[in-house]
């Protein structure tokens, strides 16, 4: 139903005159409908060439509860976590911490007796191949994302990282690791891979290499009760049984603030790099900076030329990664536009970016020297919003260009 609403915004959109060659009044547009549609709440939107400013829009949805997002609302950004801690593990592989190929027990003895499920008669047994470092950042892992099962969930409350991998390296992979592709809860093994080779608490080593160099202050796993008045309000839709199934049926859309998904605690251990960051549009914008520089930050070198080229060429081809079979292939947690006719955007060929649970999203293209950013608080999540917000920036940037 989302897709086929998006799909007729688009239509009304480029068949209307009112909007010329405007780019800023498009995307504003593009936003009022997917409110008006019951789509998503309010929500603020960023294209940029380099650090400037091509379009910056904030559109309130006027619902009871909801509010104007500005750059320092915070957000959590479920997924886009991914890309940070991606990006952390490249810092430690240029500093040579760790080589692609270390199988993981390595550093967590945890993994030391893996179990696998075989394909075809579902039995457990002990996996032939070690699972590796490399498995871990391209989702070739075999763990995958538990729900209700009786894995481990990211919303279970466990003490810290440590228990939770422990927790997870007992659950039988999917397959031989290395062999397939499935996403799932990787970042949280890397988390502690971090903390284990560094000796540091995975949120520390981030802010020292990642959060303070790029001045993203606003990044963190926790909230403060100050932190909570920034945070940007959840727009459920009718009918969102959100991604554990269970949530209580609310009968219509609404806005809320009653209830966290992970554990934001102050203070708290279980810091899990790939869902559980907190972050505001203003902290997100200087690290997309950053990737699009390449791994440059205003002078300053986070990753090297090789290493940024390495997390965001594709390993699972669009053919194979489930979910992504519309042209994108899957780097390092990030997608990957492999085939432009077939995502239909005009997206160039090897622009990457990655989206969160509540619907925040962003690309990279370095070949235009652009990025957009897009953050909204809104479940269900649909991918037809960031693919269809670059289908409005090209059409525009396309004409101009």
């Amino acid at each position: 139903m989302t897709k086929r609403f998006i799909l007729l915004i688009l239509c009304n959109l480029f068949s209307s005159a009112v909007f010329g060659d405007n780019l800023e009044n498009r995307i504003i547009e593009y936003q009022k409908a997917l409110i008006t549609g019951g789509v998503t709440g309010s929500s603020i939107a960023g294209i940029f060439r380099g650090d400037k400013v091509v379009s910056l829009t904030s559109v309130t949805s006027g619902l009871e509860g909801d509010r104007l997002i500005s750059e320092s609302t915070l957000f959590p950004i479920w997924s886009m976590s991914k890309p940070i801690t991606i990006t952390a593990m490249m810092i430690l592989l240029d500093r040579n911490k760790f080589k692609l190929d270390d199988p993981v027990k390595k550093y967590i003895p945890y993994f030391e007796n893996i179990k696998c499920k075989s394909k075809e008669s579902n039995k457990i047994y002990s996996c032939s191949n070690d699972l590796l470092v490399e498995h871990l950042l391209t989702h070739r892992s075999g763990y995958k994302y538990y729900k209700n099962e009786s894995g481990p969930d990211h919303r279970d409350p466990y003490l810290n990282l440590d228990e939770f991998v422990r927790h997870l390296s007992n659950q039988p992979l999917e397959f031989e690791p290395g062999s397939d592709y499935i996403y799932g809860l990787n970042q949280a093994i890397l988390g502690r891979l971090i903390e284990v080779i560094t000796g540091k608490e995975f949120i520390e080593f981030l802010k020292e290499e990642i959060f303070d160099p790029l001045g993203m202050t606003d990044t963190k796993f926790s909230l403060t009760q100050k932190d909570r008045n920034k945070l940007q309000p959840l727009f459920r839709k009718a009918n969102d049984v959100g991604i554990d199934r269970e949530l209580p049926d609310i009968g219509g859309s609404i806005i809320t603030t009653d209830f966290d998904e992970l554990d934001y605690r102050v203070n708290t251990k279980k810091q899990l790099g790939g869902e559980g960051l907190i972050s505001s549009f203003r902290d997100y914008r200087r690290f997309c900076e950053m990737l699009l520089a390449g791994g440059d930050y205003k002078g300053k070198k986070i990753l090297s030329d090789s290493s940024f080229k390495l997390m965001t060429s594709i390993v699972t081809p669009s053919f194979l990664s489930r979910g992504f079979n519309n042209g994108l292939g899957i780097a390092y947690s990030l997608f990957v536009v492999e085939e432009p006719i077939l995502d239909g955007t005009s997206t160039p060929k090897g622009s990457f970016g990655w989206s969160g649970y509540h619907n925040t999203h962003f690309w990279i293209d370095q070949k235009n020297n652009i990025f957009g950013l897009f953050m909204t608080r809104t479940t269900p999540f649909s991918w037809e919003i960031e693919k269809h917000l670059r289908a409005v920036v090209y059409d525009n940037l396309v004409e101009k260009d």
